[in-house]
């Protein structure tokens, strides 16, 4: 599943004519294309979707929300590691149940 994630920007510069901004998503710290709010600032909460801040949002909405994903494990899906992932997918039969080998 591909979400979209608030997340509190923590610095901003221009890379090569392109705004981008290094965002902390509730511990898990990514970088993000700024194109579409050009004018967020260190500090202000954004509403990010596959790497492009797409909304500026307040810090309540932004805290209730990354905790509401965290209670349901959908940070850990969204932002975990790929490897442990597929390494955890190939240990069952996709309904759950774990293969033996």
């Amino acid at each position: 599943m591909c979400l979209a994630v608030p997340g509190r920007v923590l610095s901003v510069e221009d890379r090569d004519g392109t705004r981008m901004a290094t965002v902390d998503f509730g511990g898990v710290v990514k970088e993000v294309c700024l194109e579409y709010l050009p004018d967020l600032r260190v500090g202000e909460y954004a509403i990010v979707h596959v790497g492009f801040a797409l909304q500026r949002l307040d810090e309540e909405s932004a805290h209730r929300t990354l905790e509401l994903f965290e209670n349901l494990g959908m940070l850990q899906e969204e932002f975990g590691d790929p490897w442990e992932q597929a390494a955890q997918a190939g240990d069952s039969d996709g309904l759950g149940r774990e293969v033996q080998r």
